[in-house]
């Protein structure tokens, strides 16, 4: 009884894992140095000090790291992206904001965006 009860906490952790990593069942693709414009609809993610996570579709995922250091990116902010042009690109400046403020954090950069695919089902 005690191994099945282990059994199911281990199974109950992995498939919340799963569940949260937004990541999770995606296959890798080549770096870009931009990325259509992330419109209303995009979803933005800090998934941790070195991590955001853009997507618009369920299909693909953008991840995009800063470069260097950038200390004010942390779950649960929001980000404020300056953006150049027609398009979301490495170099461009972000900041964040925390939610119960409305002072930004200082200027972080973004290096290259790397797209994560869900696999074909039909394959």
């Amino acid at each position: 009884m005690i191994k099945l009860a282990g059994l199911l906490a281990v199974s109950f952790v992995l498939l919340s894992a799963a569940k949260d990593d937004p990541l999770a069942g995606r296959v890798a693709g080549a770096p870009a140095t931009c990325i259509g414009s992330m419109d209303a609809d995009a979803r933005a993610q800090i998934v941790d000090a070195r991590t955001i996570v853009y997507s618009r579709t369920d299909r693909r995922s953008w991840v995009v790291h800063p470069k260097g250091a950038c200390n004010a990116l942390q779950p649960g902010r929001t980000i404020v992206v300056e953006q150049r042009g027609a398009q979301l690109c490495q170099g461009d400046r972000f900041r964040t904001v925390q939610s119960t403020s409305s002072v930004p954090s200082g200027y972080c950069t973004f290096d290259s965006f790397t797209p994560y695919d869900k696999p074909d089902a039909r394959r």
